[in-house]
């Protein structure tokens, strides 16, 4: 399959040759012909599976053609919602790589910087709108943005809409667009409230799931680190001796603990930046900028602001500390092996976080195998019998049992601390490796 057979028009499969692209990824292989049915689509896809490329190309398609035969007026046509400001600018990029020989104009507005260039754009007149939450309903009671027009909408990471509390906001922008639409509704997992809000927006949609929502990539090779809480600093800084990892992406749960994280590693002379809710959208851009053309090496990053980060040759996701929420781990772990790349996964586990290793254990099916070749191991008897203490106390029972057990050598995946994943870790295209995974 190529994207010359999913019937696409010549000026995109031009822009797609430019970019190097010429076979699609499964859920672009599904979704593509339907939405260019203008079909409505509900996708439970994982990050990395080149979902945004799924719904923006078809989309300039529709919009491409309609103009030729209407010569529309440049009013909003097309509303791609997301949560984060930097999948946002991404799907913006996307949008311009692909649709650079359409003439179709878009943009992209988003918190935390200025709003006197976004209006400026929406007054000379747009055809895609791709837009956080908050500050497109802040131009919208400004009466900046209209929607009247709009026949195309988009929500894109829809549970992460829901983790960050914008689903009302959702609610609010929808009632302002016309009922006959077509939509596009996106999301990794399809947690119930997740479900009544796609039930309540579609229509008749076709369903496309091209992995299990629990499921994590088999390009990613995963190994867990058990190590006491105080020798994480030691344990991170041990593996990131390996000169092969290039580049590492590590996740806390805080931002200060992702503050405390770049301090300790530039004391001993890694170049590492944060990003997180607290620092301003020039500060995010910078540090992820400096991160791709890898001035910095290693990106400390909570969840909410990882979210939508593609990354060319991502080769090791480290979770410094482990999520609270199992799902968490698949999307964290997911921002490597993408796109039939592969990748490395290392997570390290203290004695406080049994309980959500066990939960994560229980949403992919299987254990993540025991990296034990480090010197900060934490012995198995002390996992187990802390473990047993928590769950006297009535705090779980998960993570501890055959803990020892598992501590074997066979269970140690064959590299130890790093060092591979080679290729490009975030290509749109599995027949072509590419840092332009979108």
């Amino acid at each position: 399959m190529s994207f010359e057979n999913l019937k696409l028009i010549e000026p995109i499969l031009r822009a797609l040759k430019t970019e190097g692209y010429t076979i699609p990824t499964p859920i672009q292989e599904q979704a593509i012909p339907i939405v260019l049915q203008r079909r409505d689509l509900l996708g439970c896809a994982q990050t990395g599976t080149g979902k945004t490329a799924a719904f923006s190309i078809p989309i300039l398609q529709l919009l491409y053609q309609d103009r030729l035969q209407h010569k529309e007026q440049k009013t909003i046509k097309a509303l791609i919602l997301t949560p984060t400001r930097e999948l946002a600018i991404q799907i913006n990029e996307s949008l311009a790589a692909y649709g650079r020989h359409t003439g179709l104009k878009h943009l992209v507005i988003y918190g935390g910087v200025s709003q006197n260039p976004q209006t400026e754009a929406l007054r000379r007149g747009i055809d895609i709108l791709v837009a956080t939450p908050g500050r497109l309903l802040d131009l919208m009671n400004q009466r900046f943005v209209h929607l009247d027009h709009v026949k195309m909408l988009v929500l894109d990471e829809a549970d992460r809409m829901l983790d960050m509390g914008f689903v009302n906001d959702v609610k609010k922008v929808i009632a302002k667009i016309p009922a006959k639409r077509q939509t596009l509704f996106f999301s990794a997992t399809m947690p119930k409230e997740i479900q009544h809000l796609a039930d309540s927006i579609l229509t008749n949609p076709e369903r496309v799931e091209v992995t299990p929502v629990s499921s994590t990539a088999d390009t990613i090779a995963q190994e867990l680190f058990y190590v006491e809480k105080n020798d994480k600093r030691s344990l991170l800084a041990h593996i990131l001796k390996d000169k092969e990892i290039k580049t590492a992406l590590v996740f806390t749960r805080t931002k200060h603990g992702a503050d405390k994280v770049v301090k300790d590693l530039v004391k001993i002379g890694i170049t590492a930046e944060a990003i997180h809710g607290n620092k301003s959208q020039n500060a995010r851009q910078r540090a992820l900028s400096n991160f791709k053309a890898r001035t910095t090496r290693v990106l400390i990053a909570t969840d909410i602001a990882a979210r939508g980060i593609d990354i060319d040759e991502l080769t090791h996701v480290i979770n410094y500390e482990i999520p609270n929420i199992p799902e968490t781990y698949v999307h964290r772990i997911g921002r490597t092996g993408r796109a039939g790349a592969s990748g490395i996964a290392m997570t390290f586990c203290d004695q406080e976080e049994l309980d959500f290793l066990k939960d994560i254990h229980k949403l992919i099916g299987k254990e993540i195998p025991i990296n034990d070749a480090h010197p900060y191991v934490m012995s198995p008897q002390s996992i187990v019998a802390n473990h047993a203490a928590g769950a006297a106390k009535g705090k779980g029972g998960g993570g501890g049992n055959n803990r020892g057990r598992s501590f074997g050598r066979s269970d140690r995946p064959k590299r130890s601390s790093g060092g591979g994943g080679g290729g490009r870790a975030d290509n749109l295209s599995g027949g072509r490796p590419s840092g332009n995974r979108r």
